[in-house]
């Protein structure tokens, strides 16, 4: 999670984007419950890969390991020099069972690792494989190639960024072959290329099939992300009614934080209000509000919008950065 999440922005000027809040929980803290639950045995360790984010983002990385019972480390990647680069960058993590997480995806899937094979990696059928890299399978369901951003056609099953290995010292050992022999693809070490080498020396990999898979690379996609974590998880997001009054109606499945004033408004479906905002004489629909905020005298939705923003009349669609005001 080092990048700079440019396609985020300004979302990201303050936050690093794998923090930012969906379904009231930063992107990468559902990430790792979810990957906890596939794995249906206890994480010893979960490494995080970040940029000099300061020193409060790593309190809350650490806290976000320790509610899945797991050990935290932070490990710098100053340079941006691809994934296999990234990952070498907490080699002391490598050891045994390690699974490889790029925290900017979502996935919502039901089984659990098969620990007959070298390792899994996580794949969904997409429209436009050209935009992805891809694998190809054989009859037994063994993949049999990884193909970059293929120009024509040879699969539809997209890697989508998380990875099982079973043995974390061979993922070691085939990472630091790229970089002993500069072996770069358009300037950076990747981690498709060790599979490659790894394949080639015989070893097994299947796909672990997700149900869906959400991405969070631009407002957009983070807004349709909160929409499907608040209706696969309704049951966690039905407001009581008597919580709010002066008129207002919340309309399930919505995440409504901790010491929100809300009245004469309409909210939902599909809304999440950070903790301590407040909105009046609003209809708000399909978007995420961060912490601190007042939204006032508006109606909007496919919105985000950050921490500290005031908003008062001026009904659109918004992507507002922390500490702006707009009136």
């Amino acid at each position: 999670m080092a990048g700079m999440g440019k396609r985020m922005r300004p979302h990201t000027l303050t936050t690093p984007k794998p923090l930012l809040p969906v379904a009231g929980k930063a992107i990468v803290h559902w990430l790792i419950e979810d990957i906890a639950e596939v794995c249906g045995e206890p994480i010893e360790e979960i490494g995080f890969v970040t940029g000099q984010f300061g020193e409060e983002i790593e309190k809350q990385l650490l806290e976000i390991a320790a509610s899945v019972g797991a050990k935290g480390s932070i490990h710098y990647q100053d340079e941006a020099l691809g994934t296999a680069h990234a990952i070498l960058c907490a080699r002391q993590c490598l050891k045994g069972d390690v699974i490889v997480a790029f925290a900017d995806t979502l996935f919502r899937a039901k089984f659990h690792l098969d620990k007959n094979f070298d390792g899994v990696i996580w794949v969904h059928h997409v429209e436009n494989p050209k935009a992805f890299g891809v694998v190809k399978i054989d009859a037994n369901n063994v993949i049999t190639d990884f193909v970059e951003k293929p120009l024509e056609f040879v699969s539809d099953l997209a890697i989508i960024g998380i990875y099982y290995f079973h043995s974390g010292e061979t993922l070691e050992k085939e990472l630091q072959y790229l970089l002993d022999n500069n072996i770069r693809e358009k300037g950076e070490y990747q981690l498709t290329n060790a599979l490659e080498n790894m394949k080639n020396k015989g070893m097994r990999f299947v796909p672990g099939a997700v149900d869906e898979w959400w991405d969070c690379g631009n407002k957009d996609a983070t807004v349709n992300t909160n929409q499907r974590l608040l209706e696969t998880r309704s049951n966690l997001f039905q407001v009581p009614k008597e919580r709010f009054n002066g008129g207002t109606e919340i309309i399930a499945p919505c995440f409504i934080g901790e010491n929100v004033k809300i009245t004469g408004s309409k909210i939902g479906p599909y809304v999440s209000i950070g903790d301590n905002s407040v909105v009046e004489n609003a209809t708000i629909e399909n978007s995420i509000i961060q912490n601190n905020s007042q939204i006032l005298n508006i109606e909007i939705q496919n919105s985000m919008i950050g921490n500290h923003v005031s908003l008062d009349g001026k009904s659109r669609e918004y992507s507002i950065g922390d500490y702006s005001t707009l009136s």
